[in-house]
């Protein structure tokens, strides 16, 4: 009996296998938006910090009035910066965001009111709006800071008294997390991305070998064949499964040759995924492909079209979608619950591969179960629902 179970499975796995294959449109469409999708937003995301650095490279600050104040003109070139005039409608084009870099306005009486002992009001204008040159802000604001040190300390010194009488105790920084824990936080997209094509993968597949064939006739006659139905709903479900894995297998290792056209040589440096992490996000997600793969199977079973059975599908692909972003909203660390639950457990592991460290083996086994059980239950409702008159 076992022996035919497997033999009319791989039947129908090698059939629906073959059928799904030939949709070479649709596989063409879950390969671009799933695949190609992650690392064309790593190289986008390239591509901005790289301009960023360029324009920091550049030390290029813009000043209006600079002639008002001799002095931070003598300080700002000594910091190796460049001086370039405002245009005339600066605070225009930093609104539409057509300006790049925040503007350092200086008043006419700058010069006049340090000479006297008093403190001028300069104004740094940018606009949150504008991301560019909100991003430059603070490094013109440190400046500011500077050119304010030094100038305090000069006139103290003038009076005799020692600068560091106003520094009643030195701060030091120190960071305590590891380069790794640094890098998981720029590669925290490419887990949601993975996942996200396990579903893309799988979904169309799942939803054409259930729904599909019942809105086509072609489900009856499938019935009437003398093979177990459990054998033919573990092929049709190993062949959604294979589908689903065979993207993200994709998608793990687009990341790698991805990573060669990036711009930025500092995100280069600390963006670690390599082929190390891509095997493991590979073993994280079989669980999930399987279970993702009999959801949607037996929610589209119940479903008399393909567009009916799609927008029943918007459940798993709204819980597959946020759940991981719950960690990006939770501030307390990684909770107990988190690997109880499907999608959450996967995204809670893969981050901590992308921080350097090993899952603990207790955490792949419960991960791995709560998988099996729901991927048992799943295709337990779909047989049901084969024996059942809800098909006639």
């Amino acid at each position: 009996m076992n022996s035919t179970l497997l033999s009319s499975a791989l039947h129908v796995y090698i059939k629906e296998l073959l059928d799904a294959l030939r949709d070479r449109r649709t596989l063409l469409v879950v390969f671009a938006s799933s695949v190609a999708l992650g690392p064309l937003v790593l190289v986008l995301i390239s591509q901005l910090v790289g301009s960023m650095e360029q324009r920091a490279e550049a030390r290029i600050i813009v000043v209006q009035g600079i002639d008002n104040a001799p002095g931070l003109r003598n300080f700002l070139e000594r910091q190796t910066y460049t001086i370039q005039s405002a245009p005339p409608d600066f605070e225009q084009q930093l609104k539409d965001s057509k300006l790049g870099d925040p503007v350092l306005v200086v008043p006419a009486n700058f010069q006049d009111e340090m000479a006297r002992g008093e403190v001028p009001v300069v104004e740094l204008m940018s606009s949150s709006g504008n991301q560019r040159a909100q991003a430059g802000s603070g490094r013109v604001l440190r400046l500011l800071q500077a050119y304010n040190q030094e100038q305090a300390s000069l006139r103290l010194a003038v009076r005799g008294i020692p600068p560091a009488t106003l520094e009643a105790m030195q701060v030091e920084e120190r960071d305590l997390a590891e380069p790794g824990v640094r890098a998981a936080q720029l590669a925290v997209m490419v887990p949601y991305f993975v996942m996200m094509a396990v579903l893309y993968g799988a979904l169309n597949a799942a939803l054409d070998t259930t729904a599909g064939e019942r809105e086509r006739g072609s489900l009856e006659p499938l019935l009437m064949n003398p093979a177990p139905r459990w054998a033919l709903v573990l092929g049709k479900w190993a062949a959604v499964a294979s589908l689903g894995m065979m993207i993200a297998v994709l998608s793990c290792m687009s990341f790698l040759p991805a990573q060669w056209l990036m711009r930025s040589e500092t995100l280069a440096a600390v963006f670690q995924f390599g082929l190390r992490e891509a095997l493991w996000f590979i073993g994280l997600l079989l669980p999930l492909a399987a279970l993702v793969s009999a959801l949607l199977m037996a929610i589209a079973i119940r479903c008399k079209s393909f567009k009916e059975a799609q927008a029943n599908a918007t459940v798993v692909i709204l819980a597959v979608s946020l759940l991981p972003l719950m960690t990006l909203f939770n501030q307390e660390g990684t909770a107990a619950w988190h690997l109880w639950v499907p999608a959450l457990a996967q995204s809670t592991l893969m981050a901590k591969v992308l921080k350097g460290e090993v899952p603990l083996p207790a955490d792949l086994l419960l991960t791995s179960c709560v998988s099996v059980v729901g991927t048992v239950l799943a295709l337990g409702y779909v047989v049901y629902m084969l024996r059942s008159a809800a098909l006639k």
